[in-house]
């Protein structure tokens, strides 16, 4: 399957700033190799002299971009003459313009629809509005499909109405953003990812559901992205990276896997509100114009109900039996925001293992005895076995796998450990390396290891972990400064990853089989640290009453550090 992964861009508006986005392009793919596709939505083309003439160059071939790159058409008049054919044509060398609507399936079988322009409001609709006939065209071939899951990939210039709803806000004006028509192509479609831009605004909604919890099937979720205009002063982000398998290429149990901070579809009312209303609409009182609507009215003869399996529960990796450092602790703040059934910002409970847990807070396997802080969402403790005295472990409270998992009040409660734990270990003159192995583990862990500036340089860690990499014939990504590790790993996906004191991040998709103590060993070589003795925590036990001490000594020296302790 690692064969059939496609490495995608996506980008907002370009607004005729070709080389500034070619020359981003350049720059992310000479730090972290090839990328296989460019997607641009929103605006492709300026309105300057300047832009004009940037354009020329390309469309004569004294430049070339970089990439293959796919481009939506005109999202206003002015532009629409760069456009020579609504069906779709090459524009310059390694640029091409999709056309008006449809579907663009490539060789490795990834599906992109697409919709150019805004919506019409009027009749006739100018060049670079879209009309219900469009969208009719466009939905009506797939839907009827009996096999019909959803689309990969739904490129649109215009967002769709409510996407926030149960979901994160974005930092638009929601009472004007967006339109019904796009919210029901998105509903029917099913994409996999949604990209959208012109608002001028950066948005990563939370995934959402596209099947209704026990009563129908379970489907693959849903994810929109908006992204703002290419070298915008406010430098929101423009540029989106992921990688993606064919929904064609995966296995159902695999496509259907549902992330933790999943939350009700935005776009849907119950079972019982759609027959009582017989569409798929938003809510009336959001008083869109019908003729918007109309053409969502489909004939439901014929459609797949998600043929992805029912449960949509993939096969837990077993654990690693001989790396379970046991602790106890009390259970401080249950809240959250988010909640994933379809209720904004009610309180929840973290999530609960299947079975026995030795990470879990409130697990009777604990210890607490190691225990060194107690946040709201993860908890700080003593590494069992640890490199160095003051080598510790940020967890979250509930369970969840992997960091990729993380809900967003998790993932920001993790990252103020990691802040905290940067200065203490700077107050220490010791730099902070951490490192998560997403691998033969059920419950995150993330190593925080700190390293004496004396001992050596950023510089020669990276090199170390490259350099070990290597030897056991496995390559480490560096992953671009502005991109999630979400964004590369989706959740369910095997990887070790490192983050250094400077913010660098190496990444690597764990293929076979993987060193388990790997990250122990890199630190623990006679380059860095110098204790290979200590690579394995298994030789590195102590007796309880050590392991007090070092807990006790920790847990006051990080004190003054320890937000936690504010409340």
């Amino acid at each position: 399957m690692g064969d059939q992964t496609l490495r995608v861009l996506t980008c907002g508006d370009v607004q005729g700033k070709f080389n500034d986005l070619f020359n981003r392009v350049r720059t992310i793919q000479k730090k972290s190799g090839q990328f296989d596709l460019l997607l641009c939505v929103g605006d492709f083309f300026g309105k300057t002299e300047e832009s004009e003439a940037e354009w020329q160059e390309y469309k004569t071939g004294a430049k070339k971009a970089p990439i293959h790159t796919c481009v939506l058409g005109a999202a206003s008049q002015a532009t629409v003459k760069y456009f020579p054919s609504a069906d779709g044509c090459e524009l310059a060398e390694n640029i091409t313009y999709l056309g008006r609507r449809g579907v663009f399936t490539g060789a490795s079988g990834l599906q992109i629809a697409y919709v150019s322009g805004r919506e019409a409001l009027q009749e006739p609709a100018p060049a670079h509005c879209f009309t219900p006939k469009d969208l009719l065209a466009l939905v009506a071939p797939l839907v009827n499909n009996s096999k019909f899951r959803g689309v990969d990939i739904l490129l649109t210039s215009q967002w769709p109405r409510g996407v926030w709803q149960f979901g994160n806000n974005p930092e638009v004006n929601t009472k004007c953003c967006g339109t019904a028509s796009v919210a029901n192509l998105a509903d029917k479609l099913k994409p996999r990812y949604h990209f959208a831009a012109v608002e001028g605004a950066h948005y990563e909604r939370l995934p959402y559901r596209n099947h209704m919890v026990l009563q129908e099937n379970a489907q693959h979720v849903s994810r929109f992205i908006a992204l703002a205009s290419v070298s915008n002063p406010a430098k929101k982000k423009y540029l989106y990276a992921f990688n993606i398998v064919p929904m064609k290429s995966m296995e159902p149990s695999e496509l259907v896997k549902q992330p933790q901070d999943v939350t009700e579809n935005p776009y849907r009312r119950s079972g019982k509100e759609k027959l009582q209303r017989g569409k798929t609409g938003l809510d009336p009182a959001e008083e869109e114009e019908p003729a918007a609507q109309f053409f969502f009215d489909l004939s439901r003869g014929g459609r797949g109900g998600g043929r992805g399996g029912g449960r949509g529960q993939g096969r837990k990796r077993p654990s690693d039996e001989g790396d379970r450092p046991p602790w106890d602790g009390e259970r401080r703040g249950q809240g959250g925001a988010g909640d994933a059934d379809g209720q904004p910002r009610q309180p929840r409970r973290p999530p609960q293992p299947t079975g026995p847990c030795w990470f879990c807070l409130a697990s009777p396997q604990v210890e607490k005895h190691l225990v060194i802080s107690i946040g709201t969402h993860c908890y700080l403790a003593l590494a069992k076995g640890g490199l160095t005295p003051f080598h510790v472990l940020v967890l979250p409270i509930g369970h969840y796998q992997s960091v990729v998992e993380l809900a967003s009040e998790v993932v920001e409660e993790m990252d103020k450990y990691k802040a905290a734990l940067h200065k203490f270990y700077k107050s220490r003159g010791e730099r902070c390396i951490s490192f998560e192995r997403n691998y033969r583990s059920q419950h995150l862990q993330l190593q925080v290891v700190p390293v004496p500036l004396d001992k050596c340089a950023t510089e020669d860690i990276k090199e170390a972990f490259m350099v070990q990499a290597g030897e056991q014939q496995m390559e480490l990504m560096e992953i671009p400064e502005h991109t999630d590790l979400k964004q590369i790993a989706p959740p369910g996906t095997p990887y070790f990853y490192v983050e250094l004191d400077t913010g660098e991040k190496l990444y690597y998709r764990i293929q076979k089989h993987f060193p388990l103590q790997f990250g122990r060993e890199v630190l623990a070589s006679e380059a860095l640290l110098n204790i290979p003795a200590r690579a394995d925590w298994k030789e590195c036990k102590q007796t309880r009453e050590e392991e007090e001490q070092c807990s006790a000594t920790l847990r006051d020296a990080f004190k003054p550090f320890d937000f936690a302790l504010e409340d």
